[in-house]
């Protein structure tokens, strides 16, 4: 049993069906930052310009990466299908916004959104590991389980 299978064993035999909510919510809650930045792509594309050391070229194409990641693994982690991809695909995103966006702001703010954003990258990483959970679409599991 290679590393990959005992992580998705001890996920599987370790997964309360309220983490699922958790799961589900979390995947509506990036949908919709997605769908936000999809709206306002030229304040994103501006606050990436002030705080990246890329081209403007590079920072547009990684202004739609931060939608697409959002939008598209929101939905999977909502419907549980995927998910440890659509949490690696949104790894990237989090991890750019706590270093280059959240870390030069008021940390200790009324309203900071960097301890809320190290919250989401350590549910990433949590169901990263542990996987999708009982109420799940669980699409090809059949095969992979009779075998």
């Amino acid at each position: 049993m290679n590393l990959v299978q005992r992580f998705e064993h001890w996920g599987d035999t370790h997964h309360p069906k309220w983490l699922d909510i958790i799961r589900i919510t979390l995947g509506l809650f990036l949908c919709y930052k997605g769908a936000d930045y999809l709206q306002n792509m030229s304040l994103l594309i501006n606050l990436m310009t002030f705080k990246s050391p890329f081209s403007s070229f590079m920072i547009i194409i990684l202004g739609h990466y931060v939608a697409f990641a959002h939008i598209v693994g929101g939905i999977l982690l909502t419907l549980g299908v995927f998910t440890r991809f659509a949490c690696l695909i949104q790894l990237p995103v989090l991890i750019g916004a706590i270093i280059f966006i959240n870390s030069n702001k008021d940390i200790f703010g009324t309203y900071s959104e960097l301890f809320f954003s190290i919250l989401v990258l350590l549910l990433l990483v949590y169901f990263l590991i542990v996987g999708n959970g009982p109420w799940s679409l669980n699409i090809g599991d059949g095969e992979r389980k009779r075998a």
